[in-house]
Order: C-alpha cells, then structure tokens, then sequence
C-alpha cells in the first residue's frame, strides 16, 4: 500500500514539473509578426512649393498735404469707398510770423505806391485832356498805375497765402483741402484733428493723411527660399491660403520674382508677387497673412502609394509584394512624380498589388 502511494505520489510530482515546464516554455514563445498590407490608388499628385507672406493692394496711395498746418477737419473714415478729387480733410495754415509781416509790409508799400501812381495818372489825365501834354507822354503814368496796381493784388494775394494757405483767386482749388488722387476705398486715417501736419517736399515725406487703394486689384506677395525659387516660372498657379478665412482657397497668378535675394533667419529668400483673383463672395482686407502652394507639376489621376513604403537599395527601388498569405517578396518599381506623401508609380505593381506596410 505504502509503495503505491509513493508511486502516486511521483507521478503526481512528474505531472506537476512536466505542467511547469510546458508552461515556462508557452510564456516565452513570440506570437507569429503579422504586417498589415495595402494597395496602390488612383489619385491626382501635385507637387508644390510654399511660400510665406500677405496680401496686399497692388497700389497703395498715401495721400498727403501740399502745406503745413493744422487738420482742422477730416471728412472721411477707414472703410470708405471715394473717388478721384473726393474731400479727405481741411488743413489750418499756422502762419510765420516773419513771413505775415514780410507779407504785410509789402501789401503797404504797394498800397502806397498805388496811390503815388493814381496821383501822377490823375494829374497827367486832366493835361491830357487839355492837349497841354501828348497821348505818348501820358502813357508812361497809365502804365504805371496798373503795374501799381497789379503789385498790390500780388502782395494781397501773398498775404492771403501766407495767413489762410490758399490766394484770392485759387477758388476751390485750395491748397487747404486734401483731396483723394485715386479711386479706391480708405484703408487707413492716421492723423485725427488737431494734429500737425508738414508737407511733402524734397527734404521730408511729409505727414500722411490718408492711405487709397483699390481692392479689386490686390497681390500675394511673400517669399521662398532659394532651393526653391530656381523651379518657379512667371504664369505659374498659385493655391493660396488666407489664415482669417479658412477652409477655402484662392487662385493667384505668379507675375514676379525678386531677381536679388534677401537673409532672413540664416538663410536666403527671394521675394515673389502673384495677381490674386478676386472671389466676390469673400471680403479680402488688406494685410491678411497668407500661404501659397506654387504647382510646379501636377499628375492626373495615376497610379500611386505611399512613399513610405518604397526601399532604396543599389541605387533601385522596391516595394514588398504579397505572395500569399504573410509571405511577401521584394519587387522593382519605377517611379514619378511625389508629392511628399505619395508617389506615381509608373510599372511594377499594379492596382490588385497587395504591399507589405512597414511596422510603425
């Protein structure tokens, strides 16, 4: 009895280290790898080149003052559409003080010489009259009376300017009032009233009253790098993003391209311009930021994969194909145009292809 129990009790211990041993053996083994496949697609491929920048009017006019003053009106506001000779503001001339007595005191002398004029014309008039002198004789005082008399309304004329900006005879055409040159809509008023303006000469600026352009004929202009610019050709297409409108694209039209470059952040760019097309459903303002996809080739609806499943070796290209279940062999492909995501394969596989999908 006793030999039986122990016989049992070894097989049971036998049972037990043979379990274990099993067991150990199961937890260490690695499930078989399965990869995951896909196939190529049909798609349209464009590959493109990015570029930075803004849009912008083509033309914008900054509108300033031909005297120096003070704004004492402004009559238009940032947003408004005008026209040519449209009134933008009215400027208060503040008059030196040399210059208003300079101006007065010639006002005096011609006042006087006038007088002296009227006088000899006066006198010599009646001789005249008499036949005591002779009409030739006479026209010596007429012609100096009336360049008497045009000096006084010069001198009165400079006076005028000197003290109100604008002569006796300007009529409206007043140095004082700004008037728009262009057509367009006001995009900015950076002076209010009150504020001091100088005008515009050979020596300064001058202070601007206004800023004009036509939103109808706005540009992208932005730049790209150098690596880049050599690829790009004047009428090439641009698919341009605005930042403050999204989910839609506009088309714009490469027209120039800097022929010098500029650094920038360590490295060089070169500045491009594009004629936007306008889509009237969109207010576009001036300065919206904006990016720009150049198309500088495009497929139509071929055969492609994902670049990432392609293997480089020898200077050849490969995918893996499925031979049958989880048993895939390399195979050459040739291939196109890449967009930076998926590549056009041009032979080698074919759409029913199944392509072994590199382990993420």
């Amino acid at each position: 009895m006793k030999s039986i129990l122990r016989i049992a009790l070894l097989v049971l211990l036998l049972l037990i280290f043979g379990w274990t041993i099993w067991f150990l053996y199961q937890k260490d083994q690695t499930p078989p790898e399965v990869f995951e496949t896909t196939q190529a697609e049909f798609r349209d491929i464009t590959k493109k080149s990015v570029a930075t920048g803004s849009v912008v009017p083509r033309n914008e006019i900054y509108i300033k003052p031909q005297i120096s003053g003070i704004i004492q009106s402004i009559y238009v506001k940032a947003g408004d559409i005008i026209k040519t000779g449209d009134l933008i503001a009215k400027v208060k001339v503040i008059p030196n003080m040399v210059s208003l007595n300079n101006a007065e005191n010639r006002v005096n002398r011609a006042k006087i010489s006038l007088e002296n004029a009227k006088t000899d014309y006066d006198r010599n008039k009646s001789l005249l009259d008499k036949e005591v002198i002779a009409q030739s004789e006479f026209q010596v005082f007429e012609l100096a009376r009336k360049q008497a008399l045009e000096e006084l309304n010069a001198a009165e004329d400079a006076l005028a300017i000197v003290k109100d900006g604008v002569s006796n005879k300007a009529g409206n055409s007043s140095n004082t009032l700004i008037r728009s040159t262009v057509n367009g809509m006001v995009l900015d008023v950076p002076v209010e009233e009150g504020y001091n303006v100088i005008e515009a000469n050979n020596f300064n600026d001058g202070t601007t009253i206004a800023s004009v352009a036509d939103m109808e004929n706005l540009i992208f202009k932005g730049q790209v790098d150098e690596s880049e610019v050599e690829k790009l050709e004047l009428g090439m297409e641009l698919i341009m993003t605005i930042g403050a409108i999204e989910d839609n694209e506009f088309l714009a039209i490469l027209e120039y391209i800097s022929p010098k470059g500029i650094q920038e952040e360590g490295s060089i760019k070169f500045e491009i311009e594009a004629a936007v097309k306008i889509d009237t459903s969109f207010f576009i303002r001036a300065g919206y930021s904006a990016n720009a996809n150049i198309v500088l080739d495009k497929r139509v609806n071929v055969l492609s994969i994902d670049e990432g499943l392609l293997i480089f070796e020898d200077a050849k290209t490969f995918v893996e194909v499925e031979t049958s279940e989880q048993n895939f062999e390399k195979r050459e492909v040739s291939t196109g145009l890449s967009d930076g995501i998926h590549i056009e394969v041009l032979s080698g596989i074919d759409e029913a292809d199944k392509l072994k999908k590199p382990k993420q």
